[in-house]
């Protein structure tokens, strides 16, 4: 009968304890400690002068198994301070035979590469020469997943040793050592994997498990390869790269693999190598700042954070923080988000909403996304970069990913994990194909749903996220026509039938339309106190119709963009369209009058004639045409059919950036109050004294231009304003 190995049958001791629960976990464990207590015995007895362990290291090992603290992903107790015989333990392996290669050596040549194509490799194919650090971490991690999958099926597979990753670097020797205790590779696959650039063993792999049922696809998709020459961006760094592997097979023995890159490899048998893999790159003189450990470390956090196996930097531990995105929503707690959240924004500030999503469907995602609660351009920083950056199976493919969310969601902070990637030669080199579109697609569709979800759950907390945030949101409307509509539902506005300073949605306007109105009016003014007394909103006012109140810039823009919400068109007070619609409504209301009051005392169609025509010759080419107002106002005059402010500010910025003559003002349509007493009077003052005449239709139009925030320059109009001031004082006096 075959004798089961002291470490198989430890392991399965352990694994009978760490499945104890509940009210027998006591007693389940004292047998399990009775039977390790039978086998440390058998183990002592059985182990020469030259390679027993050391007893107080093994029981050090066995009361951490069966301690209740908190362990990582190796069996170690958390933030526990090492005793002494814990400290034993390295000094013990440090002390341990080194790799040596013994025997002859065979020399290979690469099946399918040339000196040029390795010169590529290791010159030109990554654009920062830290991945390879990031690459080697991967394929660690790769070999590491392998070991625990294969432990499920062997329990004879493996090692005693801690699933880790070890980086040693020595700036002395020049060396860089990666080291983990993984599968481990045969000679057959050193040649396979090693030999062969653009093969990937871990893409083999994968293929190989999905061939399986059950927990064997589960394995395969938690492998972080399929980047093919990874490993050989070694020789970005280094002149010759010495490989000593050991495979965890029962029996394997170990292999010395070498090659300096220049076509050729060799490979002989080696002594002392544990199951695992490690690779030692001697470093050029050109890269030695990555024999700096404070280099080293900056660059597995950039990178790998988030790989779930321990990665230490000469004997000390890097990667503490925990993928979140890997964790069920439910598990994650306020503290975590909000700790999280500032580990990948480098801000100090709380997020105000958080989103843990998950989908497998049509392509495998694992994200947890964060809003902040400042805007980081509200104090007019330079751009933001976008702030999601993506990973593949917990390892960083790019930071900033501009090409996973359009440009307005850069604020959003947080990380996107795929599996589904489509990668070429490098991770940082992402094709633009249609899955990184459909990744696209589905993220921006959730994250807008998401803030959606926010605005019904708490509506005065998302104004104050829409107030900190809306120049995002309304820049989406702009510009991603793809989820236009849906944008808008998140932009908020005041309105005139709600009380200073309340938003709401574009929706709950619609909702409370009379069912005979047409449009969703609106009206851009700095503020609520211009609007609330323009002529352009009286006869809306008196009418009773609601209207938007739009106080940003950029506003007119958005409803020129958006132009529509839910069927209903959205049209500018200010528009000929809505005053076709006053008209409209004076005729059913039968308000024939347009003055203030409603009295009789308006001029005559003969006199309004006479003055329209009599004051667009007055006005020259500032004005296309005068006519009588069909509009309700308290005002002598308005000007409608003009240039938008916001469009008359962008040509003065564009001329005053050189890039085209400043254009003169558009000639507008000039509407007069017949009933107002001052343009009454102008029909009398224009046969008495049409020069004055003259100055007083001038300052009309001006104050006009002024009402609807398109005068580019009032200090033209101050010495006619003067000799105006001058006359009406003159006339007071006599």
């Amino acid at each position: 009968m075959r004798q089961v190995s002291f470490y198989t049958a430890r392991t399965r001791v352990l694994a009978a304890a760490s499945r104890a629960s509940g009210a027998g976990a006591g007693a389940y464990r004292s047998v399990a400690a009775a039977a390790h207590s039978r086998l440390l015995s058998s183990a002592i007895s059985r182990t020469n002068a030259v390679s027993s362990p050391n007893p107080a290291t093994l029981n050090t090992r066995f009361a951490r198994c069966y301690s209740t603290e908190p362990k990582d992903e190796s069996g170690e107790a958390k933030e526990e301070p090492a005793s002494p015989s814990v400290e034993s333990e390295p000094k013990a392996e440090d002390n341990r035979p080194k790799e040596a290669a013994v025997g002859p050596s065979e020399k290979h040549e690469f099946k399918a590469e040339t000196k040029k194509l390795l010169h590529i490799v290791a010159h030109s194919l990554y654009s920062q020469r830290e991945v390879f650090v990031r690459e080697l971490i991967s394929n660690a991690s790769d070999a590491l997943e392998k070991l625990r999958h294969l432990q499920v099926t062997n329990a004879d597979a493996g090692t005693d040793a801690p699933m880790e990753i070890r980086i040693d670097a020595d700036a002395e020797k020049k060396t860089l050592a990666f080291s983990d205790s993984g599968i481990g590779m045969s000679e057959d696959e050193l040649k396979e994997n090693l030999g062969t650039i653009a093969r990937s063993g871990s893409k083999a792999y994968i293929e190989k498990m999905e061939g399986s049922a059950g927990k064997s696809k589960d394995a395969a998709n938690s492998i972080v390869g399929q980047f093919g020459v990874g490993f050989y961006s070694a020789f970005m760094v280094g002149d010759d790269i010495t490989v000593y592997t050991r495979s965890a097979a029962p029996g394997s023995q170990g292999f010395c693999w070498k090659s300096d890159g220049l076509g050729s490899y060799t490979i002989s048998k080696a002594e002392n190598v544990p199951v695992g893999t490690k690779i030692v790159i001697g470093v050029r003189d050109d890269a030695k700042e990555f024999l700096s450990e404070e280099t080293l470390k900056e660059t597995i956090k950039k990178y790998s954070n988030f790989v779930g196996f321990p990665i230490s930097v000469n004997g000390e531990k890097v990667n503490t923080v925990e993928a979140l995105w890997t964790k069920d929503k439910s598990e994650i707690s306020e503290e975590e988000h909000k700790n999280f959240y500032r580990f990948v924004s480098h801000s100090w500030d709380d997020p105000m909403y958080h989103l843990v999503y998950k989908a497998d469907g049509p392509i495998s995602i694992r994200s947890i996304l964060y809003t902040p609660t400042k805007n980081p351009e509200a104090m007019g920083f330079e751009h933001k970069k976008p702030g999601v950056s993506l990973y593949s199976r917990k390892v960083l493919i790019m930071a900033n990913a501009k090409g996973i969310l359009p440009n307005w969601l850069r604020f959003v902070q947080g990380v996107v994990d795929s599996e589904d990637l489509p990668l070429n030669l490098s991770r940082e080199l992402l094709q633009n194909g249609p899955v990184i579109a459909r990744l696209k697609s589905i993220i921006t569709s959730r994250i807008i749903k998401w803030l959606q979800e926010e605005s019904r759950k708490d509506a005065d907390k998302y104004s104050e996220f829409f107030r900190a945030f809306s120049i995002y949101i309304k820049e989406g409307v702009c510009q991603d026509l793809e989820n236009q509509k849906e944008t808008a539902k998140l932009l908020r506005f005041e309105t005139s039938a709600s009380e200073a300073g309340k938003l709401i949605a574009l929706g709950e306007y619609v909702d409370r339309m009379p069912s005979d109105q047409k449009y969703i009016y609106y009206f851009c003014a700095p503020k609520r106190q211009v609007a609330e007394e323009s002529p352009y909103y009286e006869p809306f006012k008196k009418h009773g119709t609601e209207v938007l109140f739009l106080h940003h810039s950029l506003d007119e823009f958005v409803m020129g963009r958006l132009s529509e919400f839910q069927g209903k068109r959205l049209v500018s007070v200010e528009s000929e369209e809505a005053g076709q619609e006053i008209k409209a409504w004076n005729a059913k209301d039968g308000d024939a009058e347009s003055s203030a009051d409603g009295s009789a005392g308006a001029l005559t169609k003969e006199q309004a004639d006479e003055l329209t025509s009599w004051m667009l010759a007055a006005l020259g080419t500032k004005a296309k045409t005068v006519k009588v107002s069909d509009r309700y106002m308290t005002y002598p005059a308005i000007v409608t059919d003009f240039d938008s402010p916001a469009v008359r500010n962008m040509m003065k910025m564009m001329a005053a950036n050189g890039d085209g003559p400043e254009l003169p003002q558009r000639p507008c349509v000039v509407e007069i109050n017949t009933s107002d007493p001052i343009v009454k009077n102008l029909f009398l003052l224009k046969s008495s004294d049409e020069e004055l005449a003259r100055k007083v239709s001038h300052q009309l139009f001006d104050n006009a231009l002024i009402a609807a925030g398109i005068l580019d320059d009032p200090r033209t109009m101050l010495k006619r304003l003067n000799d105006i001031i001058a006359v009406a004082v003159a006339a007071d006096k006599n």
